[in-house]
């Protein structure tokens, strides 16, 4: 089998895979995951990896392989504070660094709270949790919630309590 041919016929899964992974990494989208997870597939074919192997076992190496590379670029990122670039650079103000509109402290706090909640959102809830967020985040209420979803609004509730609880570890770190 040639690897055009492999390629094709895996390409479907690859994609839902990188799509499905996405969402743990800021750093790129699912189409960079796609081209990450072909160019494995390429260098282990060309190696003679592949040749005896299942479809399920080479998926499955795709997917090891974007979640280490994931991990790794998540490694490496560096996140700073606007008070570490202040601190590097005394002369500069925050209005410097970030511009006039998020200068303002209420302004901060709100972007502040955007990263925070798209932190949470991203890397810990399932499909469900971050729908039923998308919801709340429209003021939709708990009954109006679980008629959207198709579940009733009790588990709407016990879903809640479970964000709450997911998204109080992060809260708990700052």
């Amino acid at each position: 089998m040639s690897f055009e041919e492999l390629h094709q016929k895996l390409s479907p899964t690859i994609k839902r895979i990188a799509w499905r992974l996405n969402g743990h990494s800021r750093s790129f989208s699912h189409d960079d995951l796609y081209q990450e997870a072909s160019i494995y597939l390429w260098s282990n074919f060309v190696k003679g990896k592949l040749c005896d192997k299942t479809d399920s076992y080479i998926l499955q190496g795709c997917y090891f392989h974007l979640k280490n590379y994931i991990r790794k670029i998540n490694e490496r990122s560096n996140i700073i504070s606007i008070d570490a670039a202040l601190s590097v650079n005394e002369e500069a103000t925050i209005e410097d660094i970030l511009g006039k509109y998020w200068s303002c402290e209420d302004c901060r706090f709100d972007l502040h709270n955007k990263f925070l909640a798209q932190n949470i959102q991203n890397n810990g809830f399932n499909s469900k949790e971050k729908k039923l967020f998308k919801y709340f985040s429209q003021g939709l209420t708990t009954r109006e919630i679980g008629r959207h979803m198709g579940i009733s609004h009790v588990s709407v509730v016990k879903m809640t309590q479970k964000i709450r609880a997911k998204a109080q570890k992060y809260l708990d770190k700052i």
